[in-house]
């Protein structure tokens, strides 16, 4: 089969149940990552089904579709947030009070430039600032302090592609996990720039995570509970989340989750406090 680098494959021994973009082709293997899901594997060649042309524009409007139900929900979330600040604000509606809001800022680590720039641009279309920046998941742990200081940034989000493997041993034991321990190396760098979990909120993980390592690492939000695959952009989600929530509120874990397109199985974490600011008054001379 000729297949090359940036193809979108499947592969035939799990029953083609995963869209997969080629990264790499070593000899008779290919490096995969997946097209929707934050997971990394590996395949010989014979084992892949390219898919052609017509199928490909198929899959990116499916793609698509479920990006804009992702921001669609995220949007009317929002109104509703920002309904309860109009109301708080203008003291019940007693006064007409013009306010301004000071969103928490991102920073997002990822694994891989192509979804980091998806994420980027989520982050931009919800108005949450954001600092991207793409590095391979094992060069984390030394540069996160530096970016830390240089960004400082309210919520950090660690991510990129991971696998549980179990040929090198048992869920519980962070060497069967392709990226976990790097993830989770970051996750304890970053605390020793800021230890409190209410003054920088961390998400950490990707598909298959290993879970409980990154919230004894420091994680406020992690995968992946039952080691299933999450979707590309459920960490932006939870960072956006954090970000337009008061600081006087707290996140509700259960409701956060069960909005993201993974869900329960695939996210979790501890009570948090969110990261908006609200002022008053506002200028427009000041916009």
């Amino acid at each position: 089969m000729n297949v090359k680098v940036g193809d979108l494959v499947e592969r035939y021994s799990y029953n083609c149940d995963i869209v997969f973009r080629v990264t790499a082709v070593n000899g008779d293997e290919a490096e995969l990552l997946g097209e929707e899901l934050r997971l990394a594997a590996d395949a010989p060649l014979s084992d892949l089904k390219k898919i052609e042309d017509d199928d490909r524009r198929k899959l990116e409007e499916t793609v698509r579709d479920k990006e804009e139900h992702f921001y669609k929900l995220f949007r009317q979330e929002a109104r509703l947030m920002k309904e309860r600040s109009d109301y708080e604000t203008s003291d019940g509606y007693k006064e007409d009070t013009s306010y301004f809001e000071m969103r928490g800022r991102v920073l997002h680590l990822d694994g891989d430039a192509f979804y980091l720039s998806k994420c980027t641009a989520l982050y931009e279309r919800l108005g949450i600032p954001v600092y991207g920046v793409h590095l391979p998941e094992k060069e984390m742990p030394t540069q996160v302090g530096s970016l830390l200081e240089m960004v400082r940034p309210d919520i950090l989000v660690i991510t990129g592609h991971d696998a549980f493997l179990s040929s090198r041993g048992p869920e519980n034991e962070v060497k069967s996990y392709r990226n976990s321990k790097a993830f989770g190396q970051t996750v304890r760098e970053a605390r020793k720039v800021v230890p409190q979990l209410d003054q920088l909120i961390i998400f950490a993980g990707a598909c298959q995570s290993y879970f409980e390592w990154l919230l004894k690492a420091g994680a406020n939000f992690a995968s992946s509970p039952e080691r299933v695959n999450i979707h590309a952009l459920d960490p932006v989600y939870v960072a956006a989340k954090i970000s337009l929530t008061p600081f006087m509120d707290r996140v509700s874990v259960l409701q956060l989750i069960r909005h993201t397109l993974t869900g329960k199985e695939g996210l979790g974490g501890v009570e948090t406090k969110g990261v908006l600011r609200r002022g008053l008054p506002w200028k427009e001379d000041n916009a």
